[in-house]
């Protein structure tokens, strides 16, 4: 099972939207980070969000660029800012032997990914934008492998390479 992990874009100031989608900035760095993600043969089964409207048009970017249904994007409030890292890795359980993108937030992503490779004592430092894969044989577990961490300013070079 591989998860991949994003934390959302550079979102919009409070005060230009309560909701904090993300800025012309954000959704930039989003598609660059998608496009390397198609370019890098990434696949995914399943893509699942926060709630909160800049992981959810994160998700929404990203589906679009792996050609995966906007419609099925499952929206969970596990993968909210502060949610206990246990709710989400409990309801990936539902996903076995499924390649997964999870577009979130800090600290839950840090926390997720570290629960998954330490029980928690691995800081996993993220970076709006930029994508975690962890390779799990199975959930719960504490023993994944953590197989890449690529930066924001990394998947934009790649994004921006011709095919």
């Amino acid at each position: 099972m591989k998860i991949y992990m994003m934390q959302h874009g550079q979102p919009l100031p409070k005060e230009k939207d309560p909701e904090r989608g993300l800025s012309e900035e954000g959704m930039r760095q989003i598609n660059l980070s998608a496009k390397a993600m198609k370019k890098m043969g990434m696949k995914v089964d399943v893509i699942c969000s926060s709630p909160k409207k800049r992981a959810r048009q994160t998700a929404e970017i990203v589906a679009k660029e792996l050609g995966y249904p906007i419609e099925k994007i499952k929206i969970s409030s596990v993968f909210k800012p502060l949610s206990p890292p246990a709710d989400a890795i409990s309801y990936l359980q539902s996903f076995t032997d499924k390649t997964i993108f999870i577009a979130g937030h800090l600290p839950s992503l840090a926390e997720i990914a570290s629960e998954l490779l330490s029980e928690g004592h691995i800081s996993i430092q993220f970076q709006m934008g930029g994508v975690c894969e962890i390779e799990v044989e199975q959930l719960p577990t504490h023993q994944g492998k953590l197989i890449s961490l690529l930066t924001p300013e990394q998947l934009a070079l790649i994004g921006k390479q011709a095919i």
